[in-house]
């Protein structure tokens, strides 16, 4: 059975009533327009990102900036898309692979220990289990417009004070990071955080944390910022000079098997890499235990 929208959606392609092939379950809530489908006994929900423009980046007076931020720039997404409202969960990764390589192991929790090539094989199993899904990673500027949605400053609730190495009480509601993910961490295996210097509260073993825990943006969206870095389709690029103004994945040839991007901070990062703005890059086959992703659905 399909839920029935609420109410009608000119951000939406399809607010006549016709569902995604796709989908097992939609709706409409005080967050915008949701679908959802199911692999097995998992459910997986996404968000529809409405198309718009934002400045991408970071204006100079920003906590924390890094100079790969700049130029502040401007970038018009024509097309909405879908996004994963969670980063992936071993669940649902465990449904399509089989295994589960992640260190800090409950199925609510986000998958980790995954390269930017394993998830590529990901998205080949899930595509051909569910025909016209399509899923694909998000582009680094999908990826930040989504973490913004509709805000302007260095989190989705507003400004950023650093306080310290690991503590910027803004984030408390909102990321599991250096400062706040050893509270009352509940696995036996967590990583030793004895040593983290100036952190928010104190605690001595820290890791990821079951998804969806934190408030989400508002566009309801979960964990963007915080819990585990995600990866974006993009080859690294040292700063935005030259960047692609329609939100597109920016992929250059010459750049196989180059470095890609991942976005959003984790749970064992510092206080001001946590923010909307920043970016970092590994190579493509390397897997850490603070690294996972999140899926998106770009309509023909």
């Amino acid at each position: 059975m399909f839920m029935k929208l609420t109410r009608q959606s000119a951000r939406h392609p399809l607010a006549d009533g016709c569902p995604p092939a796709w989908a097992s379950g939609w709706g409409d809530d005080r967050y915008g327009v949701f679908a959802e489908f199911f692999i097995g006994d998992v459910t997986q929900r996404m968000r529809w990102i409405p198309p718009g423009r934002f400045r991408m980046g970071s204006p100079e007076d920003e906590p924390g900036r890094w100079e790969d931020e700049a130029p502040f720039h401007e970038v018009n997404l024509e097309k909405g898309f879908w996004l994963f409202d969670t980063p992936c969960t071993q669940a649902l990764w465990q449904a399509v692979m089989g295994d589960n390589p992640s260190r800090f192991k409950t199925l609510d929790r986000p998958v980790e220990n995954v390269s930017w090539e394993n998830v590529q094989e990901f998205l080949k199993r899930i595509n051909e289990r569910l025909p016209g899904l399509g899923l694909t990673l998000p582009s680094e500027a999908q990826w930040e417009y989504a973490c913004r949605a509709g805000t302007t400053t260095a989190l989705y609730t507003g400004d950023i004070e650093i306080l310290g190495a690991h503590n910027a009480s803004a984030l408390d509601p909102i990321a599991w990071y250096g400062g706040n993910s050893g509270v009352d961490f509940d696995l036996d295996d967590g990583h030793d955080s004895k040593g983290w210097p100036e952190k928010q509260y104190p605690h001595e073993k820290a890791g990821t944390r079951p998804v969806g825990r934190k408030l989400p943006n508002p566009w309801g969206l979960y964990d963007m910022l915080g819990n585990v870095w995600e990866w974006c389709a993009d080859h690294w690029h040292g700063d935005y000079n030259g960047a692609l103004g329609d939100g597109l994945a920016w992929v250059d040839d010459a750049l196989a098997g180059g470095d890609r991007v991942m976005r959003g901070g984790s749970w064992f990062a510092d206080a001001r890499v946590v923010r909307a703005a920043y970016r970092i890059r590994l190579p493509p086959g390397v897997r850490v235990e603070d690294l996972g992703f999140r899926c998106a659905r770009v309509p023909p």
